[in-house]
């Protein structure tokens, strides 16, 4: 008999009835609320389009490298499940390949996630085996027909009110445009200003990104002022679009304060190809710091992701390309890195930076404290590598008692896999409910403010954090 798919009412909630019973309720407050998702990788386009899904095996492996990142560790070609640059991968071979190792996701936050949508969306009440793979599939793809599982449709049924993309500088924002003005469309997808290949003389398309930059600016590409108005002119025009945020994706936090001349003397050697590896860490230091003197004067929040090894494979980058499962996390630090961007910027009002983490050491001795001081920086909730139940209760248990509650982002999803969105949100509610229940049990916070953090942790934080 294939094992049963179930999902347990009470899921992610504490196990002693007393706080079950509390975390029950301040969970029921919250779990229909709409969702705000401020960072993400969703296409846009699918949205504008609202072309139905192709495949069970798009929809829920190929392009989710939480899912081809342990199906190879358990020994699984990443061609064999299309991952990357693969092409003319078998839907249904995919699929089969998953359903058989569905075993290695047992405890995972993908297992509890793709439980979520299997059971939730498709009515799925088996787990995915070699015995039952076809049986599965062929279930979702039937569904994936019906008017009701096309993109828009899910995303009416998601209760998503504000959906952000993450977007190249140089983007013209069309499809953006396109979905704001669809009468037929509801609610808000908005760009994300991303600048990391424009800011970086170590990345590969750094020179060519510059030139394209430079050029619809009308300056030559070894002006430094011209560069720096070229990139004003593109958060702008993000801006016009209904970007509220810049997001960078960097190697480390580090920041430098320089003056303009030695700014512009590095970036001349940057885009002539002559700048050693020193020298492009000060570049970048330097321009990390001006991206937050540029959201001060715009208004765009600032969040930082730093501490990822990207691309960690050589041979598995060669292959198949970024974005398949290889970027590994390492330490992080961001007081001293941090120091010259806050001593310049960090008192301004304009400003509000968000700090995002893959190394939990760094939370409660540096992220809590800094936004517990800093009225512009605010903690970004578990990422990544962290953003799995238990990974998020010490992600609380670290931060409360230095910042509180209000000092936080909001829950960011951070994912290109659509279906996983409500499931991620339900995910953080739940757990926060838990936390929550905990405190109320020990007398540390009154029912009463358990039952207003519960909603405002959904609606009011987020909301603040990224000026919505």
């Amino acid at each position: 008999m294939p094992a049963p798919l179930e999902l347990d009412d009470d899921r992610l909630l504490p196990v002693d009835p007393a706080s079950r019973a509390i975390a029950r309720d301040l969970y029921a407050s919250v779990a229909e609320l709409p969702i705000i998702s401020p960072h993400g990788h969703v296409d846009p386009a699918m949205l504008r389009d609202d072309i139905p899904f192709s495949d069970p095996a798009e929809l829920f492996i190929t392009k989710d490298h939480y899912v081809t990142r342990l199906l190879h560790a358990a020994g699984v070609d990443l061609a064999t499940v299309g991952a990357g640059r693969t092409t003319g991968a078998d839907p249904r071979a995919v699929w089969r390949a998953f359903a058989e190792n569905w075993h290695v996701f047992a405890g995972t936050a993908s297992g509890y996630w793709l439980a979520h949508e299997l059971v939730t969306l498709f009515g799925i009440d088996v787990e995915p085996s070699a015995e039952t793979a076809d049986a599965v599939y062929d279930a979702i793809a039937a569904r994936l027909a019906e008017p009701a599982y096309r993109p828009r449709a899910l995303f009416d049924q998601f209760r998503i009110d504000v959906l952000a993309t993450t977007d190249d500088p140089m983007d013209d924002l069309a499809v953006h445009a396109e979905l704001a003005a669809d009468d037929s469309f509801r609610g808000r997808v908005l760009p994300t200003f991303r600048p990391d290949a424009y800011l970086d003389p170590a990345a590969a398309s750094f020179v060519g990104n510059v030139q394209r930059l430079t050029a619809a600016n009308g300056t030559p590409i070894d002006d430094f002022r011209g560069y720096l108005t070229a990139l004003e002119a593109r958060r702008a025009h993000f801006i016009a679009h209904g970007a509220v945020s810049a997001d960078h994706g960097v190697v480390e936090p580090y920041t430098v304060d320089l003056s303009d001349d030695e700014a512009a003397s590095l970036y001349r050697r940057a885009v002539a190809g002559d700048l050693d590896a020193a020298g492009a860490r000060e570049f970048r230091g330097n321009m990390l710091l001006r991206m937050a003197g540029m959201s001060a004067r715009d208004g765009l929040v600032m969040t930082i992701h730093p501490g990822v090894h990207r691309n960690h494979s050589t041979a598995t980058f060669d292959r198949f390309g970024p974005d398949t499962g290889h970027d590994i996390p390492f330490t992080t630090t961001y007081t001293q890195n941090l120091r010259p961007l806050l001593e310049k910027h960090g008192l301004e009002k304009g400003l509000q930076i968000v700090l995002f983490t893959v190394d939990e050491t760094v939370y409660s001795r540096e992220i809590a404290p800094l936004a517990g001081f800093y009225p512009s920086v605010f903690i970004g909730v578990p990422w990544w590598f962290l953003d799995a139940p238990d990974a998020v209760l010490r992600f609380r248990s670290a931060v409360t008692e230095t910042a509180g509650f209000y000092r936080g982002s909001g829950f960011i999803d951070d994912t290109r896999a659509f279906l996983s969105i409500p499931a991620r949100h339900d995910m953080a509610r739940r757990l926060d409910s838990a936390f929550l229940a905990r405190l109320v049990g020990e007398g540390r916070v009154s029912r009463a403010q358990a039952e207003r953090i519960a909603v405002d942790l959904v609606t009011t934080v987020p909301k603040k954090a990224f000026k919505l």
